[in-house]
């Protein structure tokens, strides 16, 4: 019997989306302590699990090792549950009697979550919880090379769901995965925001699709070891975080930095922790071997032991070797090694200053490595902050391995799988996405002052926007007019919204008559000049956080109409500022 597996994936995302609709409706209302019981018996479940599926994971895929894999399970199992443990996500999340508002969550609706072969268990478990605690229902797309792993792991989180009351559908695996099967899923007019972990190919598709999506960029870490750091200490961490789960991690440090003063004892730092330091030969043969001509790196060494890529790359090194250090000249395509490896490979670059060692880190991360992490190991607080300000990456660490400290392991960031990279990224957030980027926020506001004192007490100068306003005002009976004349151009203004109402425009007053000394009225003066049409408003059909961050720095108004798209971080931004205008086309 001849099976057509795309339209057999296509079927089963059909089918699975409208079943997590249906959870939907039930979802929904359930109250904030019925979801936090969910909630907890599924970081219990998958908590029991971690070993196993940590184990599945490896022998499916192939990448990294059981250890770190159980580590990055308890991260999701563990950490995260306990960081959400009374956050609020449903019904009234906060009232405010002085400024008379409520506010109140509301779940977005069917989450689909695409997921990577790198990490594919402890992202399972990831983009669960965090969608039932926003009261979403659930339907995850797993990498066609890690199905079986993340299937079982989705299972384990079902049945937990079920048995705490959750409504069946909740949470669902997609079991014949294909990337047609997942375009259905991110386009289906039932789902309705996209959580994307993956190439940069799944994360264009996901914001290429017309839904409210959270992707992420490549991550190129750069690691500046400055004068003032303990060099034994530095070394110790990056070590560590380079060879967890052997460089699957986006955020695994990639190149140190380093002062060419302090080169000996960054050398001899890493000998002390098992790191093989290459020889110019060999640097080259990791190089050709790591990066392919198009500048993809090579999936068959992603996740593999330093020992196997070395044996790959034609050398052989020492078994109890931790990674592969090659010392490299500069940044850019001339030095291939500069980039993002996604394996137990560190490179080391040393320079004469502090300066020089800034903008080697920023020409790393520009190089395939935009918005996403940054680490600095330094005692020298003022430097710290200057790196902080200077750096183009959402996440600035110090002094802790990148892996732990990007997924909150190690530090006060919220403990995530998915790692936003920000505008300069062309991602939608800059966090770690929470539940928070899984609600809406309802605000119900209550009157406090009235239009007039919306606009000042004061009487505004004549000619101003305020006498126009309160001109206007007055002519709805609203307030009194202002006692100072309006300009005849900000009146024209007024005058033509007015007429553009249906409203007739008010009277002008009698032009006062002036005397020349002689009791003879002095000539009329001259009319205005006639002033030129207002331009046409510019309506924007699509709208990022980018284009409100650039409004807000020019100080002024998007202009969007009924069929406009504006993507949830814009609009949640544009809210905080009054940026957004609702116009109607001409």
């Amino acid at each position: 019997m001849l099976r057509d597996t795309d339209l057999v994936s296509i079927q089963e995302v059909r089918a699975k989306v409208e079943e997590a609709y249906a959870a939907f409706q039930e979802l929904r209302r359930l109250p904030q302590d019925r979801i936090d019981a969910i909630v907890e018996a599924m970081g219990e479940a998958a908590r029991a699990n971690a070993q196993r599926l940590a184990e599945l994971a490896v022998e499916e895929t192939g990448y990294g090792n059981a250890k770190d894999k159980l580590a990055k399970n308890l991260l999701c199992a563990d950490l995260l549950p306990r960081t959400i443990r009374g956050m609020k996500t449903v019904g009234i999340l906060r009232d405010d009697p002085e400024k008379k508002l409520i506010e109140i969550g509301t779940p977005v609706g069917v989450v689909a979550a695409i997921l990577p072969t790198t990490n594919p268990t402890s992202t399972a478990i990831y983009k669960s919880i965090i969608s039932i605690k926003a009261a979403n229902p659930v339907v995850v797309s797993p990498h066609p090379r890690a199905k079986a792993c993340t299937c079982e792991t989705v299972h384990i989180m079902t049945q937990a769901a079920l048995a705490a009351g959750a409504p069946k559908g909740s949470i669902q695996c997609i079991q014949n995965a294909t990337m047609e099967g997942t375009e259905a899923l991110m386009r289906h007019p039932r789902t309705s925001v996209i959580l994307a972990t993956g190439g940069a190919g799944i994360v264009k598709a996901a914001y290429s699709s017309g839904k409210p999506a959270y992707g992420v960029g490549p991550g190129n870490v750069p690691v500046l070891l400055d004068a003032s750091a303990d060099v034994t200490e530095a070394v110790a961490k990056v070590v560590a975080g380079k060879s967890f789960d052997y460089g699957t991690v986006c955020s695994s440090e990639q190149t140190i930095v380093a002062p060419a003063s302090l080169r000996e004892a960054v050398l001899a730092a890493l000998k002390r922790n098992r790191a093989f330091l290459c020889t110019g030969e060999q640097g080259k043969a990791l190089a050709k071997l790591l990066i392919a001509p198009n500048w993809r790196i090579n999936a068959n060494c992603v996740g593999q032991a330093p020992t196997k890529i070395a044996q790959m790359a034609g050398f052989e090194i020492p078994s109890e070797t931790s990674i592969l250090v090659a010392e490299i000249g500069g940044v850019g395509k001339e030095h291939p090694l500069s980039m993002e490896k996604l394996s137990p490979v560190l490179s080391v670059l040393f320079v004469p200053d502090w300066e020089q060692q800034v903008r080697a880190c920023q020409a790393i991360l520009k190089f395939g490595g935009l918005g996403h992490t940054c680490v600095i190991h330094a005692r020298d607080d003022a430097r710290i902050r200057e790196y902080g300000l200077r750096m183009p990456a959402f996440r600035v660490l110090v002094n802790t391995p990148a892996p732990q400290g990007s997924t909150g392991i190690t530090t006060s960031v919220f403990p995530a799988m998915t790692l936003g990279c920000g505008a300069m990224a062309g991602n939608a957030t800059s966090d770690n996405v929470s539940p928070l980027h899984l609600i809406n926020v309802k605000r119900v506001a209550y009157v406090v002052r009235t239009p007039e004192e919306a606009f000042g007490a004061q009487a505004p100068e004549a000619g101003s926007v305020g006498a126009a306003v309160q001109r206007f005002l007055a002519q709805r009976g609203l307030a009194s007019p202002a006692p100072a004349p309006v300009s005849a151009p900000t009146a024209a203004i007024v005058d033509r919204f007015l007429a553009s109402r249906g409203k007739p425009a008010p009277a002008p007053p009698p032009a006062p008559v002036a005397s020349c000394g002689c009791g003879t009225p002095a000539p009329a003066p001259a009319p205005a000049p006639a002033q030129p049409p207002e331009p046409p408003v510019q309506i924007t059909d699509f709208v990022c956080e980018a284009d409100v961050r650039t409004a807000l720095h020019q100080s002024r108004k998007i202009y969007i109409g009924p069929k406009s798209i504006v993507t949830p971080a814009a609009h949640e931004l544009a809210n905080q500022h009054g940026i957004l205008v609702v116009a109607q086309r001409s």
